[in-house]
């Protein structure tokens, strides 16, 4: 691995938005790609909820899903017994050295992924040493720096450039989202087609779901941890950050919206 932190961490806070993800909400642009019979490797599956969702899809194709942290990888084969999924494994590994062979699957996909990662090309290139020749390297990640809220609330301004902050400190590139296409070439991938897509909150209950998990996140994660350790904030600016969220949720005309960028690369 290289010198990186995964700054979410694995607090109920973060497991709350990441179980949230289907197919549709985070894989949309992938889906014209889908087809039965498929083999697809998930890198960075987390606790399986797209997974899952795509092994539904490709069956009866096989499904793989790949995370670092044992602890998630066991949440992930639970749910995909919950739901009675026999064409997915979850294991554990690193995605800088996939634990699959070369040309072992048709597509390989990454959500949220490369944002983390010190050396994101360096893993475009492993995902596309498993792709079959012919087959397709998908990836989606948020520019952080593409945030838009609405009203205006001065801590929110300081959670972005924390945020911003406490990524970079820990080796990772929270405005991915505009770099994939340029990272997708570096790692000698030519037919490129990039796109974007918008997350947005706005109802009551979106608001207090969003508002309610960032705020925990703020006093809570790994995140705060982090800002903590690296002498980025105090404990009271977090309160305060945290504070930011709790009103904005409350606010009845709130809205908070990031874009993602989204690259679907075909292997020569």
């Amino acid at each position: 691995m290289q010198n990186e932190r995964y700054i979410h961490g694995h607090h109920e806070s973060v497991l709350r938005s990441h179980t949230w993800r289907t197919v549709g909400n985070s894989a949309a642009y992938l889906v014209p790609h889908l087809r039965p019979g498929l083999e697809l490797l998930d890198v960075g599956s987390g606790p399986g909820t797209i997974t899952v969702d795509f092994a539904e899809r490709v069956a009866p194709g096989d499904v793989v899903g790949v995370d670092a942290a044992e602890v998630i990888v066991e949440q992930a084969r639970s749910l995909a017994t919950e739901r009675g999924i026999t064409n997915a494994r979850f294991i554990v590994g690193d995605a800088y050295a996939l634990p699959l062979d070369d040309d072992s699957v048709d597509i390989a996909h990454a959500h949220q992924v490369l944002q983390h990662l010190a050396d994101p090309v360096a893993v475009l290139t492993e995902m596309a040493r498993v792709v079959r020749p012919g087959g397709l390297i998908a990836a989606r990640d948020v520019d952080y720096g593409g945030s838009i809220w609405f009203p205006e609330i001065d801590g929110l301004g300081e959670w972005l450039r924390l945020y911003d902050a406490v990524a970079r400190a820990g080796g990772g590139e929270p405005d991915a989202g505009r770099r994939l296409g340029a990272w997708a070439r570096a790692a000698g991938l030519t037919d490129v087609t990039s796109t974007a897509s918008i997350w947005a909150f706005a109802s009551d209950e979106e608001r207090q779901w969003w508002g309610g998990l960032w705020a925990d996140r703020a006093v809570r994660s790994s995140f705060a941890e982090q800002a903590l350790e690296a002498g980025l904030a105090t404990r009271t600016d977090l309160e305060r950050i945290a504070d930011a969220w709790r009103t904005w949720a409350e606010h009845p005309d709130g809205w908070f919206s990031f874009p993602h960028g989204e690259i679907v690369a075909r292997v020569a």
